[in-house]
């Protein structure tokens, strides 16, 4: 109507104009003169509304959500596969309404490329859910804070020291003891089920810990601590990947409706206790002159020693404090037990169920080892079939199927689409890398595929990336690589395993913040090495 209105106006305005100039009344010469000034004026202003409009493109396609709750409904539990289904009949990025919250979901190599490498800075800040604010001191750690000079100082300290191959193996002595504990314990079993997801859980939870203070705690203690840390982490994982009203309605996260953050609070503030007895344990030792190695262990300097050394020495411009040294011990016990132990599981219900892979593990083992020696970490480098193995397995199960949430710094374009700042960046790993176009047979599991050289840990690759790229790539690949092989490598090396009888792999998943199996394996060890004593913890 309005558009037809103009369209008349503009056609009959100037011979109506050209009239009245003609005409010897000056009031009504004034009155079409204004008029016409007027609706000049109108249709520029809905001209330049239009084109502000269309500055930007469209969000990408997506289903159509309910009024307030947009697609939250809708949602699968098993997320990482219903992204992918959605994403074969909307394309490779969706749009999603989560309640409020907008959330776009990649599905493709390509885009991931853009977001990740040819927009990398933008895309550097984390949406962080409420339960990780609590979780990681107010987002001071490095997998949750924002992209700025705070996180480059913690992302050095963790990267380039704490972390580094340098530091890893100055605390070669304290994760070679716990790994040869759990053979020693496994080999006081043999012939009995055990669930291996839940001896890896606790041998690297062991060994985390020792690494992080292992002169500071002896004996009995060490036991009850690491009963305390179990319980803490289990309860945390289950929050942290717990759907929260807070992060879909932000408006009512003040009031933390489902008392989540509360929770969340309660385990930190335990952790926090252990944390500060470790601190004042520590800070008696070095007073009295040295670094004490408990149990026996070779003397070693440990990560907490190593951080509080750090903010003593730390930068005034960017300080390292105390709450940074706990957030990061934080991100080491709860961002490296389940992922790891989980990866590990997978790899070997996979063997499991191939059994002419697992076989040439061991052939593998036997010639870079042999029967009569004990496996250590120097071994590793020899051992490329099983190195395939684990980067099979972390194909077909990433352990975070869609990374850790991104978010975008400012409005920008991706693929033709518009993407808003703030909004939530899902990137769906898990079906990448199974991607047919990308991957011959990508649901078998294959390590051969990987024999060539083919992609690596580093990001640089966008159809494996099982640790994300850019500049938010995991901070801890080198030491979950190291943990991985050399755990994966001591049970293969010492046991033969066998599933109990009548029973088949089960190889399901279960999504959570992290990937899981959905049915625990449960297997047989049987002492394989040729002399007993080789299974000493010395």
């Amino acid at each position: 109507m309005l558009r037809r209105l103009v369209v008349t106006f503009f056609s009959d305005a100037p011979s109506l104009w050209w009239q009245h100039f003609n005409d010897d009344d000056p009031t009504r010469l004034l009155f079409t003169s204004c008029l016409l000034v007027f609706i000049l004026s109108l249709f520029t202003w809905i001209l330049f509304i239009k084109k502000s409009r269309n500055k930007y493109p469209p969000l990408p396609p997506g289903p159509r959500g309910l009024p307030l709750v947009g697609n939250l409904l809708s949602l699968d539990p098993q997320l990482h596969t219903y992204l992918t289904t959605l994403a074969r009949n909307y394309g490779p990025f969706l749009t999603l309404w989560l309640g409020k919250k907008l959330t776009l979901v990649v599905t493709s190599q390509t885009l991931a490329r853009e977001i990740l490498k040819d927009h990398d800075v933008i895309f550097a800040n984390r949406d962080v859910p409420a339960s990780a604010v609590q979780s990681s001191y107010g987002c001071r750690d490095v997998a949750w804070s924002q992209y700025g000079a705070e996180w480059r100082m913690l992302r050095k300290v963790a990267v380039h020291e704490m972390l580094s191959n340098t530091t890893l193996d100055s605390v070669y002595s304290l994760r070679r003891q716990e790994i040869r504990r759990t053979i020693g314990y496994v080999h006081s079993q043999a012939g009995t089920p055990m669930n291996i997801g839940e001896q890896m859980f606790l041998t690297i939870l062991n060994v985390i810990t020792n690494m992080m203070w292992g002169g500071a705690v002896t004996g009995g203690d060490r036991a009850s601590l690491a009963a305390e840390f179990r319980q803490v982490i289990a309860e945390m994982t289950q929050l942290l990947g717990t759907p929260n009203i807070s992060d879909f309605y932000p408006g009512l996260a003040r009031f933390d409706l489902q008392g989540i953050e509360k929770k969340v609070k309660v385990l930190v503030k335990r952790l926090d206790v252990i944390f500060d007895g470790m601190i004042d344990q520590r800070s008696k030792i070095n007073g009295e002159g040295g670094t004490s190695a408990g149990d026996g262990a070779k003397q070693s300097k440990d990560f907490l020693e190593f951080l509080l050394q750090l903010k003593d020495e730390g930068d005034a411009k960017t300080p390292f404090t105390m709450t940074h040294v706990k957030a990061l011990l934080m991100d080491l016990v709860v961002g490296g037990t389940d992922t790891t132990s989980n990866a590990l599981e997978f790899a070997m219900a996979e063997m499991m169920n191939k059994p002419e892979v697992m076989q040439r593990v061991k052939q593998e083992l036997d010639t870079a080892v042999g029967r009569n020696n004990k496996l250590e970490e120097s071994h590793i480098p020899k051992l490329p079939y099983l190195y395939a193995v684990m980067k099979e397995a972390l194909r077909l199960h990433p352990i975070l199927p869609l990374l850790v949430p991104h978010s975008p710094s400012e409005t920008c374009i991706v693929g033709g689409y518009t993407i808003p700042k703030g909004a939530r960046i899902l990137i769906n790993v898990w079906a990448i890398q199974r991607d047919p176009s990308i991957w011959e047979s990508p649901l078998e599991f294959d390590p051969e595929r990987f024999m060539n050289g083919r992609e690596d840990f580093s990001g640089k690759e966008f159809e494996y990336f099982p640790f994300g790229s850019g500049r938010r790539h995991c901070a801890g690949i080198s030491m979950a690589e190291r943990m991985f092989m050399f755990l994966l490598a001591s049970i293969l090396h010492a046991f033969d395993w066998r599933l109990p009888e009548g029973e088949r792999v089960d190889l399901s998943e279960e999504f959570g913040i992290v990937l899981k199996k959905k049915i625990p394996l449960v297997v047989i060890p049987t002492p394989r090495l040729s002399d007993p004593t080789l299974y000493d913890c010395e």
